[in-house]
């Protein structure tokens, strides 16, 4: 077994949840790392988003897989993956990229139904689980299902879709649940109840702090696109004032300095 998926599998197992922020680049992976992130998680709109694409699976697998070997070069703690839906609907072709990933030495991916039936994803998660066992690698996969992010039944099916997906996807080879858009605390224990699978959700407004989810019974809580969403409306904010008025004071106010940021990381 990966002693890095072994680690961040048991990183699941505290009261408290794992807390994961949720990195664009490079830059970005290495600087959570530098503030004490146990381990990292990508953001699939971050990461679109630096690279010039839109979020929604159209970020080709290549500029993924290479953004990946950037980050995983350097960091130390565990990295999982957000892939979308994989980026195909044929199992045997989202398990060539799993096991590019793998490959690089990650720890973990995120993989999500979407608009898909529950039976595509099972049958991807049936997939890269039968791969790793001829392998003989390891991955800790976290099966996100967007029933209440994305209202895919209606409102008073909304639970017993998200806990019978939970089960086939338990039953297909899943580690983990990711339920984005889960914010209610009588939703989350409910969940959390029903399921076998670690419970992740994340970061929503009206959403409780990382000890109340924890008494709830979650055990993973991740950023989403947040982080990289504050950064940019940073960035924005001050570009558009240099644009307009060129003025130097704002670039040097609340700044990272120099050497602190050179330090994070290591030369080539």
């Amino acid at each position: 077994m990966s002693s890095s998926v072994d680690r961040f599998r048991k990183l699941h197992e505290g009261a408290l949840p794992l807390r994961l922020p949720n990195a664009w680049d490079a830059g970005s992976a290495r600087l959570f790392e530098s503030k004490g992130a146990t381990a990292i998680a990508t953001t699939s709109a971050g990461l679109a988003w630096s690279l010039g694409y839109q979020d929604g699976r159209q970020l080709p697998v290549h500029r993924l897989i290479a953004a990946v070997a950037s980050i995983m070069r350097v960091l130390a703690v565990p990295l999982t993956v957000d892939i979308e839906n994989g980026y195909s609907d044929d199992p045997e072709v989202v398990v060539d990229y799993v096991m590019q990933l793998v490959g690089l030495g990650v720890a973990g991916i995120n993989i999500e139904d979407g608009p898909d039936k529950p039976e595509l994803l099972a049958s991807k998660i049936e997939a890269i689980r039968k791969a790793l066992g001829k392998s003989g690698d390891d991955l800790f996969i976290n099966a996100r299902s967007d029933v209440f992010l994305a209202s895919l039944v209606d409102e008073e099916h909304l639970m017993a879709e998200s806990i019978a997906r939970a089960k086939r996807y338990a039953d297909a080879g899943a580690d983990g649940l990711f339920q984005p858009g889960l914010w209610k605390d009588q939703d989350i224990k409910a969940l959390a109840d029903a399921t076998k699978l670690p419970l992740n959700v994340m970061a929503w407004p009206g959403l409780g702090d990382a000890r109340a989810l924890g008494r709830l019974g979650v055990r993973r809580l991740s950023a989403g696109s947040g982080i990289a969403q504050v950064a940019m409306a940073t960035v924005e904010r001050l570009a558009e004032n240099f644009l307009q008025g060129g003025s130097s004071a704002p670039l040097f106010e609340g700044t990272m300095p120099y050497p602190q940021l050179q330090s994070l990381f290591v030369p080539v």
